[in-house]
């Protein structure tokens, strides 16, 4: 089997996974040259060059930073049609070249009812399995403050975390998937029936077998991202949601971004669409105060298009925003480089690379170094340093519709209104 068929069928895999993980209802711009639009490379994919001066997001003129007003406003047109036929009840998207916002706008209702408020650009929404990369952010804080070893044993720092193969887990497999660790718990519905508190599913991710051999196989896994968040909140003695607030989204102006709800009213926010609206889904599912307060590393993140963008210029600024370092340049470049090259599973330390096998929804048209992540919310964002691009488009309709082909094609779309480099 040939590696890109290899991925494709892992990503159907895990799409169906992220699928069930959320819901739990259902038991089982214009290319620099030719050759780069064909690049598919195994190679690490390598952070660009961070821009001379710290850039800052502001709105401005896409023809100054060479993006076509012509084709943003067909982005604009498509998602209008999305949520007028109802397809999509839900959108906003923030497109940023060079530090300068250049589409900002948000489309349809938060929620089904005919009194619902208008969506604003910085509509909040539930971001899934974007909160990944951004938890990672702060285990990375760590590492660059000599608190924690990437290529130290998960055991050290979690002693209780043992069995067959437990002892060979670093904590660096746990950001690239690479652990063996399961993306789900076997009694994870049970878990959300009973409004299980977070402490029982680290208890249970700690004690629950290994799937391979750590760094031998990749598999996606939440539980893997679940256990990197408990070496944090033991390291720092505080919970997760209070660690990335004060040392991340406070500090950056992420001023609508929290873990949980932590005072967040779910009216205000965007309303996940489900197909079916059972007991379950009333009690746990995507739309719950349980589900929205409980502050999962893997999935519980709310935020906005603004926010994202904020982070995503972070780092391709080499870890600088509005005057505040958060990172060195080489750990930005290490977190958005390719860690699996050895497997030919590209992903970085929490984010998604353009050839990862799976949730990286970011197009067909970006560079290789191009770095994101995508919920199944149907939330992406994505950011592509060789062209100094951003791309944070959150909506209401899951990402697997259809194949992601939402997400897909108006990255897409973003990409090929880049009209000049």
């Amino acid at each position: 089997m040939q590696p890109r068929q290899h991925h494709t069928q892992t990503r159907r895999q895990v799409l169906a996974s992220g699928t069930y993980s959320l819901l739990g209802m259902n038991q089982a711009s214009l290319l620099t040259s030719q050759a780069d639009a064909h690049t598919t490379t195994s190679q690490p994919a390598r952070l660009g060059q961070p821009p001379d001066r710290p850039t800052v997001l502001q709105p401005g003129s896409p023809t100054d930073v060479g993006m076509s007003t012509e084709r943003l406003q067909q982005v604009s047109h498509r998602l209008q049609t999305e949520t007028k036929k109802r397809g999509v009840l839900s959108a906003s998207i923030l497109v940023a070249r060079h530090g300068t916002v250049v589409l900002h706008q948000g489309f349809g209702k938060l929620n089904p009812h005919s009194e619902a408020p208008d969506t604003q650009p910085d509509t909040i929404y539930l971001l899934a399995s974007i909160s990944k990369p951004v938890s990672i952010c702060g285990l990375m804080l760590l590492v660059e403050d000599g608190n924690l070893v990437l290529s130290d044993p998960v055991q050290r720092y979690l002693p209780e975390f043992q069995g067959d193969h437990k002892k060979k887990v670093t904590v660096g497999h746990l950001l690239c998937h690479t652990s063996g660790l399961p993306n789900m718990l076997p009694d994870n519905i049970e878990l959300r029936r009973s409004h299980a508190p977070l402490s029982r599913f680290v208890a249970e991710a700690l004690n629950t077998p290994l799937l391979y051999e750590p760094g031998t196989q990749f598999s996606y896994q939440s539980m893997g991202t679940l256990l990197a968040g408990e070496i944090v909140e033991r390291t720092e003695g505080s919970r997760l949601r209070d660690f990335l607030a004060r040392k991340i989204f406070e500090p950056l102006g992420m001023r609508n971004t929290v873990l949980g709800l932590s005072g967040l009213k779910i009216e205000e926010t965007a309303i996940f669409q489900e197909n079916d609206i059972s007991d379950d889904s009333r009690s746990w599912g995507p739309n719950s105060p349980y589900w929205r307060d409980m502050g999962h590393p893997w999935g519980g993140l709310h935020g906005t298009t603004g926010d994202l963008g904020i982070l995503l210029q972070l780092f391709l600024n080499g870890g600088v925003y509005g005057g505040i370092r958060l990172f060195s340049p080489t750990t930005t470049a290490s977190m958005t480089r390719d860690h699996n090259f050895a497997i030919n599973a590209p992903w970085g330390q929490g984010w998604a690379l353009r050839d990862s096998p799976v949730w990286n929804y970011f197009g067909d048209l970006g560079s290789a170094s191009t770095f994101g992540h995508v919920g199944v919310t149907g939330t992406v964002a994505w950011a592509d340093p060789l062209r100094q691009l951003i791309c944070v488009l959150l909506s209401t309709r899951s990402a697997t519709h259809q194949g992601g082909f939402l997400l897909n094609s108006i990255s897409n779309m973003v990409q090929s209104a880049v009209i000049k480099e």
